[in-house]
């Protein structure tokens, strides 16, 4: 992605492999949208004193021009059956996806009109 993206970690150590992960995911973003300004991204293990249970929270926060923020959280719980922050980082950037694919259509007035909405000249 060319523009930096900001990642904070609350309630867990940063992790080089999650960075990366992220930066993987929001690559595939500019697919979708070429024009995004912003893209922060928040991963939080708010009760991180449990061994099972904890739950991942992700939060993505995209600005595209010209005046759209949008925002996706996925929340998935660990309960040692597979790797729920990879599953949660995973789920809040498709719900990104789909949200940058509506703000797109919109934007590019791709919204289906019925044969009588037309306007002949």
């Amino acid at each position: 992605m060319q523009l930096p993206i900001k990642i904070t970690y609350r309630g867990l150590t940063k992790d080089e492999k999650i960075d990366n992960l992220v930066f993987e995911y929001a690559a595939r973003l500019e697919k979708f949208c070429d024009h995004i300004n912003r893209c922060d991204v928040a991963i939080e293990q708010p009760n991180h004193a449990h061994q099972k249970g904890n739950p991942y929270r992700v939060r993505l926060d995209v600005t595209v021009a010209p005046r759209h923020e949008l925002v996706a959280e996925e929340q998935q719980m660990d309960n040692g059956s597979h790797e729920p922050l990879h599953k949660a980082i995973h789920d809040a950037f498709k719900t990104m996806e789909r949200e940058l694919r509506r703000v797109v259509d919109k934007q590019r007035r791709e919204v289906k009109t019925h044969e009588g909405d037309r306007v002949r000249r």
